[in-house]
């Protein structure tokens, strides 16, 4: 399989700790709860918290350009991630965030079978022969970088895992709204 970081449109910072979180997901195996993190600059981290990057055996050569995820707290139980980020928002100090995600993807031309009723559509996907489970790791700068790494159930192994800025759209559109306030959000609709 190709390699992962090989996009060149992928920003290579957003893209290595993308692919850091989706293989530490990975060691904890499948059916996991969705996660969510906020990425900071480890070069800031490493200036704020010298003990912390001390014991994460961070110098300035391994700090410069790179960012760390900070996994935040469960999402509580029932709660779709979906939901739940359209209900944050960042502070400054994160540079972007990312997510993790479990689903059922189904294949292409079924979509005109899919029932409307959101539980109907889930018992559909679940009990579809054809249906294939991926976890999803996608993140977002706030420069307007996203990055995506996918890994289907099926094919469990790094060698395996597809990357890419472009994967999951409706997911990154979610993620990129979370890092900007409503009075910048409203401003960039008003230069477009």
């Amino acid at each position: 399989m190709s390699d992962p970081l090989a996009s060149l449109d992928a920003d290579p910072a957003l893209a290595a700790v993308v692919l850091e979180i989706e293989s530490h997901t990975a060691e904890g195996g499948w059916d996991q709860p969705a996660r969510l993190y906020a990425l900071v600059s480890t070069a800031d981290l490493a200036r704020r918290e010298p003990d912390l990057a001390a014991a994460m055996g961070l110098d300035a050569a391994s700090a410069a350009g790179s960012m760390t995820p900070i996994e935040q707290e469960q999402l509580p139980t029932g709660q779709m991630l979906e939901e739940a980020l359209l209900g944050i928002v960042w502070p400054d100090g994160v540079v972007g965030c990312a997510a993790v995600v479990e689903r059922l993807v189904l294949p292409p031309g079924v979509d005109h079978d899919v029932p409307e009723d959101p539980q109907e559509a889930a018992r559909f996907a679940r009990e579809h022969p054809d249906r294939q489970e991926v976890r999803i790791v996608a993140g977002v700068t706030r420069g307007g970088s996203a990055y995506s790494a996918l890994r289907m159930r099926a094919h469990d192994d790094a060698a395996s895992v597809v990357g890419g800025p472009d994967l999951v759209p409706s997911l990154t559109r979610l993620l990129r709204a979370t890092l900007h306030t409503e009075d910048q959000m409203e401003s960039t609709e008003d230069e477009a």
